[in-house]
């Protein structure tokens, strides 16, 4: 029970332990205040080591001879007539942060009985070793330094009153606290200094997605610095981007137009030709052509329409489900005749479908643009075409799925991109243009609903979900 209790709470501990590892790799702000304390801890060792070098090398040659000449002088200040005396040694102890202890025939008293032993008064070995080293200058040099004998017998020794530093934890405390402080004073400082790369990242995630309204504020902290310069140079990028698309959207939008009319006259032109049996097979190839141009132009222009940032939508409470109905058989009926079966598609749908407001001239774009595909990769397909429609919350989802040979993975991302064929509809027998699926995926975005493509194995699944309210 206690090794399974420890098995299930190890998971835990090792993706907190991933958590914060993923944080601080991925973090220039905690990087940088672990700089910090990495900094000030090594300056600290270098400053505390090098004091420590300094004072043991200059311990013999300096201090050593004061502190002998000090004790020399105190001891003479507690002898009188060449005995110590007890209530000398309690006025220096008095004034001075000193213990004295006072050891012969006659006198034996201590001014700190309680406090421990002197560690170069004990005799055990290991101590012995530890006082050896040049550092300290020996066991022996301290007592000749702080021990003194007087003429009648007696033996002075001197200490350190260790009473004056028990308030030590109480520093400790207060060195800790203020390195927290310290610590959290260079976080809050190092984040203010940084916080112009989250509005960087806001800014080209937005220029990313197309948005170049607002661009990225060019704010610093003591007027420009390499951050603000960063933020003007992807600024002047995305103003730059944001004028070649409007000057690709405004070039296409006007072939676009300037083609319909010289289409128009090539269509009657061509319906004006003889009806005879040598001409019929041109004019009808003809007119196909000429009909797929008109088409072309017709989703550009409406793509175009769509993408603006402000798509102007009719909308109008729909009922789906006949709507869906209706696109069925007009999509079947445009269908050409193939000889070994003629093409279907089921139609399977929720029994209280929500009247939503929608515009059905998009959504009926829509579903032909998702049917036209599916049926386009279902031909010779064990099972026809299948048009989900389901009722999700206070929306719908409208789902359509082939049965065909499927996109592979690394296409399947790109499928809603304009112009955009997978390898298997390069043809142009097999596949449109590649407008199709991008104009499902604006009408869906322009109803602020989503867009998503799935391999469903087999074949492939396109799912758009409408909200309702």
């Amino acid at each position: 029970m206690s090794a399974a209790h420890m098995t299930d709470e190890q998971p835990p501990k090792t993706s907190s332990w991933r958590r914060a590892k993923h944080r601080v790799a991925h973090s220039i702000k905690l990087r940088m205040v672990l700089v910090f304390l990495v900094l000030a801890a090594a300056m600290t060792f270098v400053v505390v080591t090098g004091a420590q070098k300094a004072f043991s090398m200059g311990w013999r040659e300096a201090a050593r001879p004061l502190l002998m000449d000090y004790v020399d002088r105190l001891a003479s200040d507690i002898t009188a007539d060449g005995a110590p005396s007890v209530e000398r040694a309690q006025a220096i102890t008095g004034r001075l942060p000193l213990t004295v202890r006072i050891e012969g025939p006659q006198v034996r008293w201590a001014s700190h009985p309680d406090q421990p032993v002197p560690d170069w008064r004990r005799d055990d070995r290991a101590n012995e070793q530890r006082f050896q080293r040049e550092d300290w200058g020996g066991g022996k040099d301290w007592q000749r330094i702080l021990k003194r004998s007087t003429a009648d017998g007696h033996t002075i020794e001197f200490g350190i009153n260790e009473e004056v530093f028990e308030r030590r934890p109480r520093l400790i405390g207060y060195a800790l606290t203020a390195l927290l402080l310290l610590t959290l004073l260079a976080w809050l400082y190092v984040r203010r200094l940084l916080k112009p790369l989250d509005a960087i990242g806001a800014g080209a995630r937005r220029f990313g997605a197309g948005d170049f309204s607002q661009p990225i504020p060019e704010r610093c902290l003591h007027g420009p610095d390499e951050l603000g310069e960063l933020a003007s140079t992807i600024n002047t990028m995305g103003q730059d981007i944001h004028q070649m698309l409007e000057a690709k959207r405004a070039l296409l939008l006007a072939i676009s137009h300037e083609l319909r009319s010289p289409l128009t006259r090539a269509r009657l032109n061509t319906e004006l030709l003889p009806e005879t049996a040598d001409v019929n097979p041109q004019r009808e190839a003809l007119l196909r052509d000429l009909q797929e141009m008109a088409g072309l132009i017709s989703d550009l222009l409406e793509s175009e329409r769509l993408s603006a940032k402000h798509a102007a939508l009719q909308r109008e409470p729909l009922a789906l489900a006949p709507l869906a109905q209706d696109v069925v058989s007009d999509v079947l009926a445009r269908q050409p005749a193939r000889p070994e079966a003629r093409p279907t598609i089921a139609l399977l749908q929720d029994p209280n479908l929500p009247t939503l407001a929608l515009d059905a001239a998009r959504i009926r774009l829509l579903l032909r643009n998702l049917l036209d595909n599916a049926l386009r990769y279902s031909a010779g397909a064990p099972l026809p075409p299948e048009l989900h429609l389901r009722a999700v919350g206070q929306g719908i989802q409208i789902e359509v799925r082939d049965h065909g040979p499927g996109v592979s993975a690394d296409q399947l991302a790109h499928l809603a991109e304009p112009f955009f064929r997978p390898d298997i509809a390069r043809t142009r027998a097999q596949g449109g243009v590649g407008l199709g699926l991008y104009l499902c995926k604006l009408v869906a975005q322009a109803h602020g609903g989503t867009f998503a493509v799935r391999n469903a194995a087999p074949g492939l699944a396109v799912t758009v979900t409408l909200p309702g309210g």
